[in-house]
Protein backbone atom coordinates (compact mmCIF):
# COMPACT_ATOMS: atom_id res chain seq x y z
CA UNK A 1 0.00 0.00 0.00
CA UNK A 2 1.50 3.48 -1.19
CA UNK A 3 2.36 5.17 2.21
CA UNK A 4 -0.03 7.95 1.07
CA UNK A 5 -3.09 5.66 0.98
CA UNK A 6 -1.90 4.37 4.31
CA UNK A 7 -2.19 8.04 5.54
CA UNK A 8 -5.61 8.36 4.10
CA UNK A 9 -7.02 5.39 5.53
CA UNK A 10 -5.87 6.34 8.88
CA UNK A 11 -7.89 9.26 9.08
CA UNK A 12 -5.16 11.56 9.44
CA UNK A 13 -5.54 15.49 8.29
CA UNK A 14 -2.17 15.73 6.41
CA UNK A 15 -0.38 18.28 8.63
CA UNK A 16 1.02 20.94 6.15
CA UNK A 17 4.78 21.35 6.24
CA UNK A 18 4.87 24.41 7.89
CA UNK A 19 7.69 26.29 10.23
CA UNK A 20 6.95 26.60 13.81
CA UNK A 21 8.92 28.63 16.36
CA UNK A 22 10.28 25.56 18.85
CA UNK A 23 9.52 22.45 19.69
CA UNK A 24 10.86 20.03 22.59
CA UNK A 25 13.90 18.62 21.94
CA UNK A 26 15.19 15.58 24.18
CA UNK A 27 19.12 16.46 23.70
CA UNK A 28 21.93 17.96 22.11
CA UNK A 29 23.36 17.05 18.69
CA UNK A 30 27.18 16.75 19.10
CA UNK A 31 28.00 19.66 17.04
CA UNK A 32 31.59 20.66 16.55
CA UNK A 33 31.95 24.21 14.96
CA UNK A 34 31.70 27.63 15.62
CA UNK A 35 27.98 27.29 15.91
CA UNK A 36 27.75 25.47 19.08
CA UNK A 37 25.98 28.18 21.20
CA UNK A 38 23.48 28.94 18.67
CA UNK A 39 22.54 25.05 18.62
CA UNK A 40 22.30 25.37 22.34
CA UNK A 41 20.36 28.41 21.99
CA UNK A 42 17.79 27.32 19.70
CA UNK A 43 17.35 24.06 21.40
CA UNK A 44 16.60 25.90 24.84
CA UNK A 45 13.96 27.60 22.95
CA UNK A 46 12.60 24.17 21.13
CA UNK A 47 12.39 23.02 24.91
CA UNK A 48 10.40 26.15 26.35
CA UNK A 49 7.42 26.21 23.55
CA UNK A 50 6.72 22.53 25.16
CA UNK A 51 3.18 23.65 27.01
CA UNK A 52 4.34 23.22 30.79
CA UNK A 53 1.84 25.07 33.23
CA UNK A 54 3.14 23.89 36.53
CA UNK A 55 3.52 26.85 38.88
CA UNK A 56 3.84 26.97 42.86
CA UNK A 57 -0.27 26.35 43.18
CA UNK A 58 -0.19 23.26 40.82
CA UNK A 59 -1.31 19.97 42.34
CA UNK A 60 1.20 17.49 42.45
CA UNK A 61 -0.82 15.35 39.90
CA UNK A 62 -0.49 18.41 37.33
CA UNK A 63 3.31 18.46 38.15
CA UNK A 64 3.70 14.63 37.45
CA UNK A 65 1.46 15.00 34.14
CA UNK A 66 3.83 18.41 32.54
CA UNK A 67 6.64 16.31 33.24
CA UNK A 68 5.73 12.54 32.22
CA UNK A 69 3.39 13.40 29.57
CA UNK A 70 3.82 17.14 28.75
CA UNK A 71 1.47 17.90 25.88
CA UNK A 72 -1.80 16.32 27.74
CA UNK A 73 -2.98 19.85 27.69
CA UNK A 74 -3.03 20.25 24.12
CA UNK A 75 -5.28 18.48 21.37
CA UNK A 76 -4.11 15.39 19.35
CA UNK A 77 -3.89 16.99 16.30
CA UNK A 78 -2.18 20.14 18.24
CA UNK A 79 0.61 17.39 19.78
CA UNK A 80 1.14 16.19 15.79
CA UNK A 81 1.87 19.66 15.07
CA UNK A 82 4.78 19.72 17.47
CA UNK A 83 6.09 16.74 16.88
CA UNK A 84 6.03 17.27 12.66
CA UNK A 85 7.90 20.68 13.68
CA UNK A 86 10.61 18.67 16.23
CA UNK A 87 11.72 16.65 13.18
CA UNK A 88 11.40 19.08 10.94
CA UNK A 89 14.18 20.74 13.08
CA UNK A 90 15.80 17.53 13.23
CA UNK A 91 16.46 17.03 9.32
CA UNK A 92 17.26 20.93 9.08
CA UNK A 93 20.12 20.48 11.53
CA UNK A 94 21.59 17.30 9.63
CA UNK A 95 21.69 19.12 6.24
CA UNK A 96 23.22 22.05 7.79
CA UNK A 97 25.66 20.04 9.04
CA UNK A 98 26.28 17.86 5.97
CA UNK A 99 26.77 21.32 4.15
CA UNK A 100 29.65 22.25 6.15
CA UNK A 101 31.60 18.83 5.72
CA UNK A 102 31.40 18.91 2.42
CA UNK A 103 29.11 21.03 -0.50
CA UNK A 104 30.05 18.76 -3.15
CA UNK A 105 30.43 15.73 -2.10
CA UNK A 106 27.45 14.43 -0.15
CA UNK A 107 24.28 13.82 -1.66
CA UNK A 108 21.02 14.72 -0.52
CA UNK A 109 17.49 15.33 -1.85
CA UNK A 110 16.78 19.01 -0.92
CA UNK A 111 13.29 20.63 0.25
CA UNK A 112 12.01 24.11 -0.76
CA UNK A 113 12.88 24.03 3.05
CA UNK A 114 16.42 23.17 3.12
CA UNK A 115 15.57 19.63 4.86
CA UNK A 116 17.59 16.59 4.06
CA UNK A 117 14.81 14.23 1.81
CA UNK A 118 11.19 14.99 2.07
CA UNK A 119 9.65 14.68 5.59
CA UNK A 120 6.01 12.85 5.31
CA UNK A 121 3.43 14.04 8.05
CA UNK A 122 3.34 11.89 10.97
CA UNK A 123 1.94 9.09 11.14
CA UNK A 124 -0.98 9.12 14.00
CA UNK A 125 -1.07 6.56 17.00
CA UNK A 126 -4.38 4.55 16.48
CA UNK A 127 -4.70 4.55 20.43
CA UNK A 128 -4.67 7.78 22.54
CA UNK A 129 -4.86 7.20 25.53
CA UNK A 130 -3.87 4.28 27.84
CA UNK A 131 -1.34 2.56 25.05
CA UNK A 132 1.49 1.61 26.68
CA UNK A 133 2.35 -2.14 27.25
CA UNK A 134 5.11 -1.28 29.55
CA UNK A 135 5.64 0.87 32.56
CA UNK A 136 7.90 0.89 35.73
CA UNK A 137 6.68 2.44 39.21
CA UNK A 138 9.19 4.03 41.51
CA UNK A 139 8.78 3.51 45.10
CA UNK A 140 10.03 6.48 47.31
CA UNK A 141 8.82 9.41 49.96
CA UNK A 142 5.22 11.09 48.73
CA UNK A 143 3.31 14.34 48.78
CA UNK A 144 2.64 12.97 52.61
CA UNK A 145 6.10 12.26 53.73
CA UNK A 146 5.45 8.37 53.55
CA UNK A 147 8.31 6.92 52.10
CA UNK A 148 6.33 4.01 50.77
CA UNK A 149 4.51 5.83 47.95
CA UNK A 150 4.38 3.97 44.79
CA UNK A 151 4.55 6.14 41.57
CA UNK A 152 6.90 8.34 39.18
CA UNK A 153 9.35 11.00 40.37
CA UNK A 154 8.83 15.15 40.32
CA UNK A 155 12.42 16.55 40.73
CA UNK A 156 15.70 15.68 41.02
CA UNK A 157 17.87 13.86 42.87
CA UNK A 158 20.38 16.56 41.93
CA UNK A 159 18.43 19.19 43.95
CA UNK A 160 17.46 16.66 46.16
CA UNK A 161 13.46 17.30 45.85
CA UNK A 162 12.46 14.08 44.56
CA UNK A 163 8.69 13.48 45.94
CA UNK A 164 6.52 10.06 44.46
CA UNK A 165 4.11 10.80 43.67
CA UNK A 166 0.86 7.98 42.45
CA UNK A 167 0.76 8.02 38.83
CA UNK A 168 -3.38 7.14 38.61
CA UNK A 169 -4.06 10.27 36.41
CA UNK A 170 -1.65 9.61 33.58
CA UNK A 171 -3.02 9.66 29.81
CA UNK A 172 -0.80 7.10 29.15
CA UNK A 173 -0.56 4.36 30.88
CA UNK A 174 -3.56 1.58 31.39
CA UNK A 175 -5.77 1.39 34.19
CA UNK A 176 -4.61 -2.71 34.95
CA UNK A 177 -0.94 -0.79 35.15
CA UNK A 178 -2.46 1.51 38.12
CA UNK A 179 -3.91 -1.02 39.76
CA UNK A 180 -1.09 -3.64 40.11
CA UNK A 181 1.02 -0.43 41.33
CA UNK A 182 -2.01 0.45 44.27
CA UNK A 183 -1.83 -3.10 45.32
CA UNK A 184 2.02 -3.38 45.58
CA UNK A 185 2.19 -0.05 47.52
CA UNK A 186 -0.66 -1.58 49.69
CA UNK A 187 2.13 -4.66 50.33
CA UNK A 188 4.91 -2.61 50.57
CA UNK A 189 2.84 -0.99 53.22
CA UNK A 190 1.90 -3.87 55.00
CA UNK A 191 5.81 -5.03 55.39
CA UNK A 192 7.58 -4.23 58.51
CA UNK A 193 11.20 -4.08 55.73
CA UNK A 194 11.47 -0.70 54.43
CA UNK A 195 12.19 1.00 51.27
CA UNK A 196 15.14 0.87 49.50
CA UNK A 197 15.48 4.34 48.94
CA UNK A 198 19.00 5.13 48.68
CA UNK A 199 21.35 1.47 48.80
CA UNK A 200 24.15 2.71 51.12
CA UNK A 201 21.13 3.29 53.44
CA UNK A 202 19.47 0.17 53.63
CA UNK A 203 15.96 -0.96 52.46
CA UNK A 204 14.80 -3.61 50.52
CA UNK A 205 11.67 -3.16 48.34
CA UNK A 206 12.42 -1.08 44.69
CA UNK A 207 10.30 -0.41 41.83
CA UNK A 208 7.82 -3.09 39.77
CA UNK A 209 7.32 -3.17 36.23
CA UNK A 210 4.16 -4.22 35.10
CA UNK A 211 3.76 -5.78 31.25
CA UNK A 212 0.41 -6.82 29.61
CA UNK A 213 -0.93 -7.74 26.06
CA UNK A 214 -3.95 -6.47 24.45
CA UNK A 215 -5.81 -9.55 25.76
CA UNK A 216 -5.33 -8.27 29.24
CA UNK A 217 -2.53 -10.80 30.79
CA UNK A 218 -0.31 -9.34 32.88
CA UNK A 219 3.06 -9.76 34.10
CA UNK A 220 4.56 -8.14 37.36
CA UNK A 221 8.41 -7.90 37.86
CA UNK A 222 9.48 -7.12 41.88
CA UNK A 223 12.54 -5.49 42.14
CA UNK A 224 14.01 -6.31 45.45
CA UNK A 225 17.45 -5.20 47.19
CA UNK A 226 18.63 -8.31 49.61
CA UNK A 227 20.71 -6.35 51.43
CA UNK A 228 22.24 -8.66 54.22
CA UNK A 229 19.39 -11.01 54.29
CA UNK A 230 19.98 -14.89 54.55
CA UNK A 231 18.41 -17.05 51.90
CA UNK A 232 15.93 -18.40 54.90
CA UNK A 233 14.63 -14.63 55.07
CA UNK A 234 14.59 -13.95 51.97
CA UNK A 235 12.41 -17.27 50.92
CA UNK A 236 10.15 -16.18 53.62
CA UNK A 237 10.26 -12.71 51.65
CA UNK A 238 9.32 -14.05 48.35
CA UNK A 239 6.48 -16.36 50.10
CA UNK A 240 4.73 -13.01 51.35
CA UNK A 241 5.17 -11.84 47.59
CA UNK A 242 3.21 -14.64 46.78
CA UNK A 243 0.34 -15.35 49.09
CA UNK A 244 -0.04 -11.34 48.72
CA UNK A 245 -0.78 -11.57 45.13
CA UNK A 246 -2.32 -15.05 44.67
CA UNK A 247 -4.70 -14.93 47.86
CA UNK A 248 -4.76 -11.13 49.62
CA UNK A 249 -5.85 -8.49 47.96
CA UNK A 250 -3.20 -8.23 45.05
CA UNK A 251 -5.53 -11.06 43.79
CA UNK A 252 -7.97 -8.53 42.23
CA UNK A 253 -4.90 -8.29 39.53
CA UNK A 254 -5.39 -11.51 38.39
CA UNK A 255 -1.52 -11.91 37.21
CA UNK A 256 -0.66 -14.19 34.63
CA UNK A 257 3.25 -14.09 35.65
CA UNK A 258 5.06 -12.76 39.09
CA UNK A 259 8.65 -12.27 38.80
CA UNK A 260 10.97 -11.51 41.52
CA UNK A 261 14.29 -9.95 40.94
CA UNK A 262 17.14 -10.01 44.03
CA UNK A 263 19.68 -6.87 42.87
CA UNK A 264 21.88 -4.75 44.13
CA UNK A 265 22.40 -2.40 40.88
CA UNK A 266 20.43 0.04 39.54
CA UNK A 267 19.57 -1.98 36.38
CA UNK A 268 20.84 -5.28 36.03
CA UNK A 269 19.77 -8.02 33.14
CA UNK A 270 18.78 -11.80 34.02
CA UNK A 271 22.07 -13.07 33.56
CA UNK A 272 23.83 -10.45 36.27
CA UNK A 273 20.77 -11.41 38.39
CA UNK A 274 17.85 -13.89 37.20
CA UNK A 275 14.15 -12.98 37.64
CA UNK A 276 12.81 -15.88 39.78
CA UNK A 277 9.21 -16.74 38.64
CA UNK A 278 7.22 -16.99 41.70
CA UNK A 279 3.84 -17.85 40.07
CA UNK A 280 2.29 -18.33 37.05
CA UNK A 281 3.50 -18.25 33.33
CA UNK A 282 7.01 -17.59 32.39
CA UNK A 283 6.38 -15.36 28.96
CA UNK A 284 2.94 -13.19 28.00
CA UNK A 285 2.28 -13.23 24.22
CA UNK A 286 1.33 -10.58 22.21
CA UNK A 287 -0.18 -10.75 18.13
CA UNK A 288 1.13 -8.64 16.23
CA UNK A 289 0.54 -7.83 12.20
CA UNK A 290 -1.07 -12.06 12.36
CA UNK A 291 2.16 -13.28 14.21
CA UNK A 292 2.25 -14.06 17.95
CA UNK A 293 5.29 -13.00 19.47
CA UNK A 294 6.59 -14.43 23.40
CA UNK A 295 7.70 -11.54 25.50
CA UNK A 296 10.19 -12.60 28.77
CA UNK A 297 10.12 -10.10 31.60
CA UNK A 298 13.39 -7.78 30.04
CA UNK A 299 12.71 -8.64 26.51
CA UNK A 300 12.77 -5.36 24.05
CA UNK A 301 9.10 -5.01 22.72
CA UNK A 302 7.48 -1.24 21.37
CA UNK A 303 5.81 0.42 24.23
CA UNK A 304 2.66 0.61 22.00
CA UNK A 305 1.62 -2.25 20.43
CA UNK A 306 -1.25 -1.12 17.94
CA UNK A 307 1.72 2.41 17.54
CA UNK A 308 4.16 -0.72 16.62
CA UNK A 309 1.76 -2.25 13.86
CA UNK A 310 1.93 1.23 11.99
CA UNK A 311 5.62 1.34 12.46
CA UNK A 312 6.41 -1.76 10.91
CA UNK A 313 4.40 -1.63 8.01
CA UNK A 314 6.04 1.56 7.37
CA UNK A 315 9.30 0.03 8.19
CA UNK A 316 8.76 -2.47 5.13
CA UNK A 317 7.39 -0.51 2.77
CA UNK A 318 10.58 2.20 2.97
CA UNK A 319 12.49 -1.09 2.56
CA UNK A 320 11.48 -1.93 -0.92
CA UNK A 321 12.46 -5.79 -0.08
CA UNK A 322 12.43 -8.03 -2.77
CA UNK A 323 12.55 -11.68 -2.79
CA UNK A 324 15.62 -12.24 -3.33
CA UNK A 325 16.53 -9.70 -0.55
CA UNK A 326 19.12 -10.49 2.65
CA UNK A 327 17.74 -8.66 5.56
CA UNK A 328 19.68 -7.44 9.05
CA UNK A 329 17.50 -6.86 11.65
CA UNK A 330 20.30 -4.96 13.81
CA UNK A 331 18.73 -4.24 17.51
CA UNK A 332 16.17 -6.92 16.88
CA UNK A 333 15.22 -7.49 20.41
CA UNK A 334 12.30 -10.26 20.23
CA UNK A 335 12.87 -10.06 16.12
CA UNK A 336 9.19 -8.32 15.56
CA UNK A 337 10.55 -6.30 12.60
CA UNK A 338 12.50 -8.84 10.85
CA UNK A 339 9.74 -11.59 11.44
CA UNK A 340 7.33 -9.47 10.08
CA UNK A 341 8.90 -8.95 6.69
CA UNK A 342 10.40 -12.65 6.87
CA UNK A 343 7.93 -14.28 4.29
CA UNK A 344 9.21 -11.27 1.84
CA UNK A 345 12.33 -11.80 1.66
CA UNK A 346 15.27 -14.68 1.31
CA UNK A 347 16.60 -14.54 5.04
CA UNK A 348 16.73 -12.61 7.61
CA UNK A 349 19.49 -12.01 10.17
CA UNK A 350 18.53 -11.01 13.69
CA UNK A 351 21.54 -9.30 15.88
CA UNK A 352 20.23 -8.49 19.57
CA UNK A 353 22.66 -7.98 22.95
CA UNK A 354 20.03 -9.24 25.22
CA UNK A 355 20.52 -13.16 25.15
CA UNK A 356 16.65 -14.26 26.51
CA UNK A 357 15.71 -11.50 24.20
CA UNK A 358 17.40 -13.73 21.16
CA UNK A 359 15.75 -17.24 22.76
CA UNK A 360 12.19 -14.99 22.37
CA UNK A 361 13.42 -14.45 18.87
CA UNK A 362 14.04 -18.31 17.98
CA UNK A 363 10.69 -19.16 19.64
CA UNK A 364 9.16 -16.87 17.47
CA UNK A 365 10.61 -17.31 14.42
CA UNK A 366 9.72 -21.44 15.23
CA UNK A 367 6.00 -21.21 16.52
CA UNK A 368 5.14 -18.63 13.79
CA UNK A 369 6.61 -21.24 11.14
CA UNK A 370 8.86 -19.31 9.76
CA UNK A 371 12.11 -20.76 8.95
CA UNK A 372 14.45 -18.45 7.03
CA UNK A 373 15.67 -16.41 9.87
CA UNK A 374 18.45 -16.74 11.97
CA UNK A 375 19.39 -15.19 15.42
CA UNK A 376 22.43 -13.98 17.19
CA UNK A 377 23.40 -12.94 20.40
CA UNK A 378 25.87 -10.47 20.98
CA UNK A 379 27.59 -6.63 20.27
CA UNK A 380 26.25 -5.48 17.04
CA UNK A 381 29.63 -3.93 15.91
CA UNK A 382 31.02 -7.47 16.70
CA UNK A 383 28.64 -10.00 15.17
CA UNK A 384 27.91 -7.88 12.21
CA UNK A 385 31.57 -7.84 10.38
CA UNK A 386 31.76 -11.34 11.15
CA UNK A 387 27.98 -12.36 9.53
CA UNK A 388 29.02 -9.96 6.46
CA UNK A 389 32.12 -11.49 6.18
CA UNK A 390 30.83 -14.89 5.99
CA UNK A 391 28.27 -14.12 3.02
CA UNK A 392 29.35 -16.38 0.48
CA UNK A 393 27.03 -15.23 -2.39
CA UNK A 394 26.30 -12.04 -3.45
CA UNK A 395 22.51 -10.73 -2.78
CA UNK A 396 20.39 -7.54 -2.88
CA UNK A 397 21.26 -6.62 1.22
CA UNK A 398 18.98 -4.47 3.49
CA UNK A 399 19.78 -3.39 6.74
CA UNK A 400 17.08 -1.87 9.86
CA UNK A 401 18.44 -0.57 12.36
CA UNK A 402 16.23 0.12 15.40
CA UNK A 403 19.12 1.29 18.21
CA UNK A 404 18.46 2.64 21.52
CA UNK A 405 19.34 6.37 22.28
CA UNK A 406 22.57 6.00 22.53
CA UNK A 407 22.53 5.32 18.53
CA UNK A 408 24.92 2.70 16.86
CA UNK A 409 28.74 2.12 17.60
CA UNK A 410 30.61 3.33 15.36
CA UNK A 411 31.97 0.23 14.24
CA UNK A 412 28.49 -1.08 13.03
CA UNK A 413 28.27 2.06 11.17
CA UNK A 414 31.57 1.59 10.01
CA UNK A 415 30.45 -2.15 8.61
CA UNK A 416 27.38 -0.80 7.31
CA UNK A 417 29.40 1.93 4.83
CA UNK A 418 32.15 -0.63 3.97
CA UNK A 419 29.19 -3.44 2.93
CA UNK A 420 29.21 -2.62 -0.54
CA UNK A 421 26.09 -4.64 -0.86
CA UNK A 422 24.28 -2.68 1.34
CA UNK A 423 22.14 -0.21 -0.80
CA UNK A 424 19.36 -0.11 1.79
CA UNK A 425 19.44 1.11 5.10
CA UNK A 426 16.34 1.83 7.39
CA UNK A 427 17.09 3.73 10.49
CA UNK A 428 14.71 3.44 13.06
CA UNK A 429 15.35 6.61 16.06
CA UNK A 430 13.11 7.63 18.56
CA UNK A 431 15.86 10.21 19.82
CA UNK A 432 17.19 11.68 16.16
CA UNK A 433 18.45 14.91 17.62
CA UNK A 434 20.76 13.04 20.01
CA UNK A 435 23.60 10.69 19.54
CA UNK A 436 21.98 9.02 16.48
CA UNK A 437 22.68 12.44 14.78
CA UNK A 438 26.09 11.40 14.96
CA UNK A 439 25.25 8.23 13.24
CA UNK A 440 23.03 9.96 10.64
CA UNK A 441 26.34 12.03 9.52
CA UNK A 442 28.75 8.79 9.83
CA UNK A 443 26.52 7.44 6.98
CA UNK A 444 26.31 10.09 4.78
CA UNK A 445 29.63 11.84 5.14
CA UNK A 446 32.37 11.45 2.58
CA UNK A 447 34.84 8.77 2.46
CA UNK A 448 37.29 9.00 5.44
CA UNK A 449 40.31 6.36 5.36
CA UNK A 450 41.68 7.92 8.41
CA UNK A 451 38.06 7.24 10.14
CA UNK A 452 38.16 3.71 8.10
CA UNK A 453 34.92 4.63 6.40
CA UNK A 454 35.74 3.77 2.71
CA UNK A 455 32.12 2.54 1.29
CA UNK A 456 30.42 5.50 -0.67
CA UNK A 457 27.87 7.08 1.47
CA UNK A 458 24.44 7.12 1.27
CA UNK A 459 22.15 9.57 0.46
CA UNK A 460 19.07 9.96 2.98
CA UNK A 461 16.10 10.08 0.86
CA UNK A 462 12.73 9.52 3.13
CA UNK A 463 11.54 10.42 6.68
CA UNK A 464 8.69 9.36 8.20
CA UNK A 465 7.74 9.56 11.73
CA UNK A 466 5.71 7.73 13.50
CA UNK A 467 3.99 8.30 16.89
CA UNK A 468 4.12 5.61 19.30
CA UNK A 469 3.76 8.23 22.67
CA UNK A 470 0.81 10.35 22.30
CA UNK A 471 0.82 13.20 24.84
CA UNK A 472 5.03 13.08 24.46
CA UNK A 473 7.18 15.19 22.94
CA UNK A 474 8.67 11.51 21.23
CA UNK A 475 7.86 9.87 18.48
CA UNK A 476 9.91 7.05 16.11
CA UNK A 477 11.90 8.97 13.06
CA UNK A 478 11.92 6.36 10.13
CA UNK A 479 14.69 7.30 8.34
CA UNK A 480 15.67 5.54 4.44
CA UNK A 481 19.22 5.66 3.44
CA UNK A 482 20.35 4.38 -0.15
CA UNK A 483 23.72 4.63 -1.85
Amino acid sequence: MALSSCLRLMGHCLVKRQAFSGVASGGVCRLTTKKDGQAKRSQKKQRRTVPNLSGPDSSWEERLSDSVTPLWRLGYEAQLKIKFAQQKNVLQRLASRLKELSKDQVEMTRTLEELCCPLHPVLPSPIINGYRNKSTFSLNKGPDGDPKTVGHYVGSGRARNIICVRSHHLLNMPEKHKQVARCYEEMVRQSPLNPCLLFHEGGHWREITVRTNRDGHTMAIITFHPQKLSQEELCAQKASVRDFFMHGPGAECNLTSLYFQESSMTRCTHEQSPYQLLYGEPHIFEELLGLKFRISPDAFFQISTAGAEVLYRTIAELSKVKGNTVLFDICCGTGAIGLSVARQVSKVFGIELVEKAIDDAKWNASFNGISNCQFYSGKAEVVLPQLLSSLEEEHPLTAVVNPSRAGLHYRVVQAIRNCKLIQTLVYVSCKPDGEAMRNFIELCCPPDAQKKILGEPFALTQAVPVDLFPHTPHCELVLLFER
